[in-house]
């Protein structure tokens, strides 16, 4: 194939590809990223077709498109995809400050993905210790990826890692990634016995792609010893895991907003109502909307559902004060679904500087589900954003919030639907 021949088909299939990262929710956070770099790959094509640049073929085969595509076929193989070239950021061994790009984030967030565009015989050769010094194998980069999944927990649970590899895996280090703990995704393929001397490639082929993106440095070529990697005998074809990556959080700590929502007139029907006040309004609005009790009901179902005294005792005060009958008869049948415990912040939620939007009844609340390692169900989202500001992470399930109502539907008007 020429050299030109070469560039057009590299255009080709970069086309194809911006136009199916187009095709990606535009909700998913890094789509823009995604498109970006693949319009970067197609400018610089595009140049090189025009004679802007002298083309030459190592120019065709450092392309990030191997990469890119690879992502894709990930990110439109898995369910709830929530992020693609996401940054996460984790300490080393040392204690050092580091990064990491996750290809793919699934499973709303449960489970971390790199797709793997790279040949198998180059893989298992910079394993070996074949590379350009200083290179990092995959599964050294393995081991980040593990690393950084332990800091980042999701619901107490640490995100399941996924190497896809779309062009094959040797069986060994297929092997000791799974014993890693890394699930692996593509065809697992046989090696040889050492076979070539003084070559710089083992199977006849350019390695045209490499899947290198930003800090993601797997090496270059071996330059001499080779291990063949014979992509012809396949010992195993893995698909993605087909479970839905690791367990949720088994427990839900209900805050005061929580347990106001969930008795609330307006989640139980009575939203076809204009109020005096217009925050009321608004979340009749709302609720006509999207309706908040069946998300709620979904975080809870077959959980252990907890609330701690501060939360519980303040909601009795104010549903005492505006709750109507309803109101407080749901109210009874809710605490008894919930197991009542003490206040028992965990040393992290102590640790906050009070504010006005960290008071103490939220630290004794949210600092008793972190200590019971529960997900926190709340509408109180500025406390959220002023602890993440303060570095601390609460897991939580953030949902709108509903007001006690029952009380003042008399002088409210109906909504005409």
């Amino acid at each position: 194939m020429s050299l030109q021949d070469m560039l057009r088909e590299r255009m080709d299939a970069a086309e194809a590809l911006y136009q199916r990262a187009e095709q990606i929710d535009g909700a998913v956070e890094g789509r823009g990223k995604l498109c970006s770099k693949l319009r970067a790959e197609l400018r610089f094509l595009r140049r090189a077709d025009g004679g802007q640049v002298a083309l030459k073929a190592s120019h065709l085969n450092s392309t990030n498109l191997t990469h890119l595509r690879a992502v894709l076929d990930s990110a439109e193989s898995l369910e709830g995809v929530v992020a693609v070239l996401r940054v996460f950021s984790y300490q080393d061994g040392d204690g050092r400050a580091r990064t990491l790009t996750v290809d793919v984030v699934a499973d709303g967030g449960r489970t971390w993905v790199k797709s793997v565009g790279r040949k198998a015989e180059a893989l298992h050769n910079i394993w070996e210790g074949r590379g350009r010094y200083g290179a990092k194998t995959i599964v050294g980069q393995a081991e980040d990826f593990v690393l950084a999944s332990q800091q980042r927990p999701l619901g107490y649970v640490n995100p399941r890692v996924v190497f896809a590899f779309y062009n094959g895996v040797s069986e060994p280090v297929a092997r000791r990634l799974e014993e890693m703990g890394v699930a692996v995704r593509g065809d697992v393929v046989a090696v040889d016995a050492v076979v070539t001397e003084g070559s710089e490639e083992v199977d006849g082929e350019d390695d045209e792609d490499d899947d290198n993106d930003d800090d993601d440095d797997e090496g270059e070529e071996p330059e001499s010893v080779a291990t063949r990697v014979d992509r012809g005998t396949v010992l195993a074809s893995l698909a993605f895991p087909a479970d839905a990556g690791p367990e949720e959080c088994g427990r839900v700590n209900l805050d005061i907003t929580a347990l106001i929502t969930y008795v609330s007139s307006l989640s139980h029907g009575r939203c076809h109502l204009a109020f005096r006040e217009p925050v009321l309004t608004e979340q009749a609005a709302q609720e006509r909307l999207r309706p908040v009790l069946p998300v709620l009901d979904a975080v809870m179902a077959d959980k252990e559902l907890y609330a701690c005294r501060a939360a519980v005792d303040d909601f009795q005060t104010i549903l005492d004060t505006l709750g109507g009958p309803g109101e407080k008869e749901r109210a009874r049948l809710l605490l008894g679904r919930l197991r009542l415990v003490d206040d028992r912040p965990s040393e992290r939620a102590l640790a906050l500087a009070p504010s006005a939007k960290v008071n103490r009844r939220s630290l004794l609340i949210f600092g008793t589900g972190d200590r019971l390692r529960a997900l926190t169900l709340t509408a109180n989202a500025r406390f959220v954003r002023a602890a993440a500001n303060q570095g601390v992470r609460f897991s939580v399930f953030v949902h709108e919030p509903r007001a006690l109502t029952e009380g003042k539907e008399w002088r409210a008007t109906p909504v005409q639907t």
